[in-house]
């Protein structure tokens, strides 16, 4: 056997702000250390928020005073890359020895992006993948990201690499991650509704992987005693449902619900191969004489000076 323990942690933004958040991710490093965790999941925007329920004071054709100060709060609170709160993180990475997958809101420039970043325990922060395409309202806060971070990792453990939400409905971006023989797949997301359990089962199915998806738990302000302007202290709560998935679609752990907590599987990577002898969706069950799928990887910029 080729045993891997791969790991949700199901926690949620604080909503004092990522240095609160950042220090009770950090408070779970016993933990993830003892459990033994070869990889380990975090949910979508955990540092930096996902604003569920903020409208940022926009309407059809115009934007409100108070929408612009809402969203200079969220730009202040968010990261940048790298920056002090990815070397904390790659710091966790190497004591306890774990590859880490985090869902951040970036900061480049004046444009948020909603990414996943990747740390290594020997080399820290080792990659990043950005949302390519936000959802619905979304789209008022987060940039969309190109080809370039469409990537898989590379590790002793096997090749892992992250779809955000509802990113993991685009067929053909899973297309693309499947042509990379991925054998992690790590869905960061705010999405605790049955349904997305079912697409999360599917992936593992389809793809013939292993699949883990982390999803926020996250109380009102108002539950944890904390008043903090422009936040709607009425906002529905993010119930969780991390879980983990094998290669048959079958759930080896989870769904947890309305509890932080780790969710944890170990699993035999040989396993991977036995699951792809009757489906392997970019080998010989594809038919490239019939169809075919062109990515464009290239770095998009809207300016280039030449010299």
């Amino acid at each position: 056997m080729n045993k891997t323990t791969i790991a949700a942690l199901q926690i949620g933004s604080h909503p004092a702000g990522k240095a609160a958040t950042l220090a009770h991710l950090l408070s779970y490093e016993a933990r993830i250390r003892d459990a033994g965790i070869d990889l380990l999941v975090l949910p979508e925007a955990l540092l930096g928020g996902y604003p569920k329920g903020e409208i940022f004071g926009t309407h059809l054709g115009y934007r409100l005073a108070a929408g612009r100060e809402a969203f200079a709060r969220y730009v202040a609170n968010a990261i940048e890359v790298p920056g002090a709160e990815t070397d904390e993180l790659a710091g966790l990475a190497q004591r306890t020895g774990a590859h880490l997958v985090v869902g951040v809101i970036e900061r480049d420039g004046n444009t948020l992006y909603c990414s996943a970043l990747y740390f290594s325990p020997e080399s820290g922060l080792c990659g990043k993948h950005r949302k390519l395409m936000p959802t619905g309202t979304e789209r008022l806060i987060w940039g969309q990201g190109d080809g370039s971070t469409l990537d898989v990792q590379h590790s002793p453990i096997g090749r892992f690499g992250a779809a955000i939400c509802w990113e993991n409905q685009m067929p053909l971006l899973r297309m693309a991650m499947y042509a990379k023989g991925i054998d992690f797949w790590c869905a960061p997301t705010v999405d605790e509704r049955e349904i997305w359990q079912s697409t999360i089962r599917h992936i593992a199915h389809e793809g013939r992987l292993f699949a883990i998806t982390a999803c926020q738990v996250q109380p009102s302000p108002a539950d944890l005693g904390i008043e903090v302007p422009g936040w709607e202290t009425a906002r529905p709560l993010i119930r969780g449902n991390s879980m983990i998935v094998g290669p048959y679609g079958d759930i080896l752990a989870g769904p947890l619900r309305d509890a932080e907590g780790l969710v944890v599987a170990e699993v035999d990577r040989d396993e991977l191969v036995r699951a792809r002898y009757d489906l392997d969706v970019c080998g010989h069950y594809a038919r490239p004489d019939v169809f075919a799928l062109t990515v464009d990887e290239r770095p998009k910029v809207s300016v280039t000076t030449l010299r």
